[in-house]
Parts: structure tokens; C-alpha cells; sequence
């Protein structure tokens, strides 16, 4: 007789389920964003999201036993989460004021194309293998497509759209280096949730420095934006999340890197029939080349930068 146990196997409904739920929510948060800033101020709805789900997530991680995090812990928070989310997450939201959904999905998507580069500049850095380089050029293809406008005739806002989608993605990828070697605490539901806390304050810090605060009303405030932020708080930020991490321990770093190259195609389906945004051989031409650019990425080498990355906290 023993008393030795072994280690249990996650149940297979349970890893659909959450599969689901990273490939379906992350993928329609960018269509909740949109409906979002509709009537709430891009940046008060970005910090109000992120800050309120940082603090329940973090109630929720002291509860089942984390430890308090270190003043150095939460320094190396505050700038991974100005990266990540202030600048990565509110630069998507003020963004999808004058860009589609759809098309913000397929930009954000090539965030592993920016840390591979990131990753091959900094000193020591691995050279990409060949696939991760074709990826690199398709992807590549596909975002100069999508600058021509999308089919339309594009204007100064939507440009400016496309610089602050760029800029995002870029600090996204940067701000996932930077975390690999950043102090965590040893719960990585408290350590999103103290990036959280900090990337929505900052968030809030530039609402008020932009009049939004002092301009914003509630009562100007549409049902259809509040649900969407309420969706994007609680499904999208806190529900997502939480299944992006189980799925971590659960299964291969592989596997879950696949929402990568599906969330955009839920986005592209979600925007384009509920949104009703336009489909235009643009879009589906530059669609596939950026799926297929990640997909090369992803397999060919990037595999642990693509892991690392929960895209959808962008979104």
C-alpha cells in the first residue's frame, strides 16, 4: 500500500471550454471595443476596463493564497503594464474610433512578427530561422494592403489609426521581452492583475490630462456601450484571461499560441456580418497573407514569444 499520487489529467471538456473561450472572446473583443468607444472616451474606457478588472482579479489572487507583492515587483508591473496596456491596449482602443474592427484585429495579430524582430536587434539575440523570415515578409504585405485604406479612400484619421495600431502592437511585443525578465510574483493571475492595475491607472492619468473625465457624461452613455464594457471586463479581461493561463499548465505552449492566427479570423467573421463592416477583396487578400505570416512565425520558431503574448489583452 502507498501513498503516492498522481498528477491529474485536466478532463478534455474542460480544455475545449477554455479553448473556446480564448479563441471566441479574445476574438470578439475587438468588436466590443468598437462598440465601446461609441459613447464612452477611448482612454476612460480603456483605464475604467482594465483598472476594475485588475483589482478584482487581484482580490481574487491574495484570496486563494498569493503572496503581496515586493515594491520591485510592482515597479517592473507598472512598466510592463504601461507597455502592454497603456500604450499596447489604449492605443487599439483609440484606434477603432476610425478603424475597423476587422482590420484592427489583423494588425494586432502580427505581434509576433515585432517581438522575433525585437527579439533578433537586442544584443545575442537568435537570428530567425527561414520560415520565421518568409513570415516576416508576408506579413509584412499584408499591412501595406491594408495602409491603401481597405478598399475606401482613406484620410488623415484613418493614417493616424494606422500609426497608433503600429505603435501599439510594437509596445506590446516590447513590453512581452521585457517581461520575461521582469520580478513576478509567483501567481500569474496576480502578476496580470498588478499590470492591470497599473496600465489602467495610467490609462485614467491620461483620460484626465485629455478633458475626458471632466467632458464625460453618464447619461450620454448608450446601453449598447455599457454592455460592451461590461462584456470586455468581465468576458474578455477576466473570463479570457484566466483560461489563457489554466490552458498554460494544462497543455502545450504550442497549441495555445494557435490563438495568434484564429482570434483575427473570429474578429474578421464577428466584424464584418454583426458589425457590418465592409468585406472587400482588400481585407481577404491581406487577411490571409497576415494569418499565413503568423502561422510561419509561430511554427517556424517563435513559438515561445507567440505563448508568452495573450494578444487579446491588446484587445
Amino acid at each position: 500500500m502507498h501513498n503516492q499520487t498522481r498528477p491529474s489529467t485536466p478532463p478534455v471538456w474542460g480544455v475545449i471550454a477554455a479553448f473556446a473561450a480564448v479563441y471566441v472572446i479574445w476574438g470578439s473583443t475587438y468588436l466590443g471595443i468598437r462598440y465601446a468607444v461609441g459613447s464612452i472616451p477611448p482612454f476612460l474606457m480603456a483605464g475604467t476596463r482594465n483598472l476594475a478588472a485588475g483589482l478584482l482579479l487581484y482580490a481574487f489572487a491574495r484570496v486563494r493564497g498569493g503572496i503581496a507583492p515586493t515594491r520591485i515587483e510592482w515597479r517592473d508591473a507598472a512598466i510592463s503594464g504601461g507597455l502592454l496596456l497603456t500604450i499596447g491596449n489604449g492605443g487599439v482602443t483609440w484606434a477603432e474610433q476610425v478603424i475597423p474592427s476587422s482590420v484592427t484585429a489583423l494588425l494586432v495579430a502580427l505581434t509576433p512578427l515585432w517581438m522575433v524582430l525585437f527579439d533578433w536587434l537586442r544584443p545575442g539575440g537568435p537570428r530567425p530561422r527561414p520560415f520565421v523570415i518568409a513570415g516576416l515578409t508576408v506579413g509584412f504585405i499584408g499591412v501595406a494592403l491594408l495602409a491603401h485604406g481597405h478598399g475606401n479612400h482613406p484620410g488623415p484619421a484613418y493614417g493616424w489609426g494606422m500609426a497608433a495600431l503600429m505603435a501599439a502592437s510594437m509596445s506590446w511585443a516590447f513590453g512581452s521581452i521585457f517581461s520575461r525578465q521582469a520580478h513576478k510574483p509567483a501567481s500569474p493571475l496576480l502578476g496580470v492583475a498588478m499590470q492591470m492595475i497599473a496600465g489602467g491607472s495610467l490609462l485614467l492619468v491620461i483620460a484626465f490630462a485629455r478633458g475626458e473625465v471632466m467632458q464625460f457624461s453618464p447619461g450620454q452613455v448608450t446601453w449598447l456601450s455599457a454592455g460592451s464594457w461590461l462584456y470586455l471586463t468581465a468576458a474578455g479581461s477576466l473570463v479570457g484571461y484566466t483560461c489563457y493561463v489554466w490552458l498554460l499548465h494544462a497543455t502545450t505552449p504550442a497549441r495555445v499560441a494557435t490563438y495568434a492566427y484564429v482570434n483575427p479570423f473570429i474578429a474578421v467573421l464577428l466584424g464584418c456580418t454583426i458589425g457590418r463592416e465592409t468585406f472587400s477583396h482588400e481585407l481577404f487578400v491581406a487577411g490571409t497573407l497576415i494569418i499565413a505570416a503568423v502561422m510561419l512565425i509561430v511554427r517556424g520558431g517563435a513559438r515561445r514569444a507567440a505563448a508568452e503574448t495573450p494578444s487579446k489583452e491588446v484587445a
